[in-house]
């Protein structure tokens, strides 16, 4: 699986929250970068890192990248809000340069 390009404090979720990064040591684009188990604007939706484990830490938690999926946020379920990506809202922007993963 190729490098992608790696999710930052308030970068956007699919169901159009923003991620609210933990971490307050590294930075990619002047943005704090975000880490395994990052919450959402929403309340909940914790990231969860699929290619990064094991490669690519920060503050010794795996680095998020696009499209890496989350658990529930509070807006799942809740009427109104059915289609919205909130029972699964993945990273969906991320830095345009720095990118990470595997490296091929």
């Amino acid at each position: 699986m190729a490098h992608r390009p790696v999710h930052r404090n308030n970068d956007r979720r699919d169901c159009n929250a923003s991620t609210r990064a933990r971490s307050r040591s590294v930075r990619v684009n002047s943005r704090w970068i975000s880490i395994q188990g990052d919450p959402n604007s929403h309340r909940g939706g914790a990231l969860k890192a699929t290619i990064t484990p094991g490669k690519v830490h920060a503050e010794n938690r795996a680095v998020i990248l696009i499209r890496d999926p989350a658990s529930s946020d509070s807006l799942c379920g809740v009427i109104g809000h059915g289609g919205h990506g909130h029972c699964n809202p993945r990273a969906a922007t991320a830095s345009p340069d720095v990118r990470a993963g595997n490296g091929s």
